[in-house]
């Protein structure tokens, strides 16, 4: 185990107790900011920007870094079965249990623990909107700062470089239907909710028959139906349901494509709006005129250069194609497996934190 793991913990504990569930953001520039700022200690020139709506980044440079570091400091609501406080932070034998422990706090307090014992060239964005949806942080931010060599950005990872991952693509349904009295025949045709739940099953079976799509060792489309809303009594046919879902194409997919398709399976479209939410790019995000498997080259050598196992391409989503839409090369890092993310109990394990101080503290040549 590393001898920084001690020092890490401490801080994860610290920045586990912050709130930073989002939503409600209720993020400020004090809370979890001016502890990052604290603990990074002198000689980084430090900055907050507030977008409003808790939207807020704090970006630190020592020196002058040519590669970038970014990781989100949000995590989503606790799930209702946790059992123990969410914000506490709980260490047994071989893990750290709380929230955001290893979406991505854990990574965090590694990469400041890191900071904090080398003195090279370093440049640090966190950011607080990566779990609502918009990535308003990091797009506002490349705007200001569009030109960087390479970027780390942390996400679960055990502590291996992932190069590409999926796009992602969010939508809310709104169903129609005439409301009246449960007892009429025709509930079974008017209630918007059995019209949720009809186009919900063939969205459903669209996926399960996707899986014999490949790509590389994923499979397949992702499809979540995530909050599922209406009606207001038994006796009642629902005049209107809401559905709010979540795609993921295979990398070579468009999310927009696969958006239509799955709009385009609605059994009678007048009785259904689609609003396009959240749409983002697969990791290397494409750019024409670009050869794809060039520039997964390019994250791969990214990747050796900095000395970090690849790994195989990932269901999820992160912000690293926000930076590869900039032709930044971009791997995605952290300790943590990605299982544990949004789960009540969630934990990483202290192997992969002590891997990951090792890690970040070689990058930038802390350790010979």
């Amino acid at each position: 185990m590393s001898s920084d793991l001690p020092e890490a913990l401490a801080l994860l504990e610290r920045l586990v107790a912050f709130d930073t569930r989002n939503p409600p953001r209720l993020i400020d520039r004090g809370g979890i900011f001016d502890c990052l700022i604290e603990a990074l200690g002198p000689g980084f020139s430090c900055s907050i920007e507030d977008l409003g709506d808790g939207c807020l980044s704090l970006f630190a440079v020592r020196g002058a870094p040519r590669r970038l570091f970014n990781v989100h400091i949000d995590t989503v609501p606790a799930d209702a079965a946790w059992a123990t406080d969410p914000h506490r932070l709980i260490v047994t034998d071989d893990r750290a249990i709380g929230l955001g422990a290893a979406d991505i706090k854990g990574a965090a307090a590694c990469l400041v623990t890191a900071a904090r014992r080398t003195t090279g060239d370093l440049a640090l964005l966190f950011s607080s909107d990566e779990e609502a949806g918009s990535s308003r942080c990091v797009k506002d931010f490349l705007v200001r700062h569009p030109s960087w060599d390479g970027a780390v950005i942390g996400e679960p990872t055990r502590c291996r470089a992932v190069l590409e991952h999926r796009g992602i693509a969010t939508a809310t349904a709104t169903f129609h239907g005439t409301g009246g009295h449960g007892s009429a025949p025709r509930a079974l045709t008017d209630s918007a909710i059995h019209e949720a739940v009809r186009w919900s099953a063939r969205a459903l079976a669209f996926a399960e028959q996707s899986e014999s799509r490949r790509y590389k060792s994923l499979a397949g489309i992702r499809l979540n139906l995530g909050v599922f809303t209406g009606g207001t009594k038994a006796n009642m046919i629902a005049s209107s349901a809401t559905l709010r879902f979540g795609a993921r194409p295979l990398p070579d997919q468009r999310p927009e494509a696969l958006l239509e398709a799955l709009t385009g399976l609605a059994l009678r479209a007048e009785r259904v709006t689609f609003q396009p939410g959240f749409l983002a790019a697969p990791l290397p995000a494409p750019i024409a005129g670009q050869d794809t498997g060039a520039r997964v080259a390019e994250a791969a050598q990214l990747a050796a250069e900095l000395g970090l196992e690849v790994a195989e391409p990932v269901d999820f989503w992160t912000e690293a194609a926000l930076f590869s839409e900039k032709g930044i090369p971009s791997v995605v890092y952290g300790p943590g497996d990605i299982a544990q993310a949004h789960t009540a109990g969630e934990w990483v394990t202290l192997a992969d934190l002590a891997c990951a101080v090792v890690d970040y503290r070689r990058i930038l040549g802390g350790l010979r």
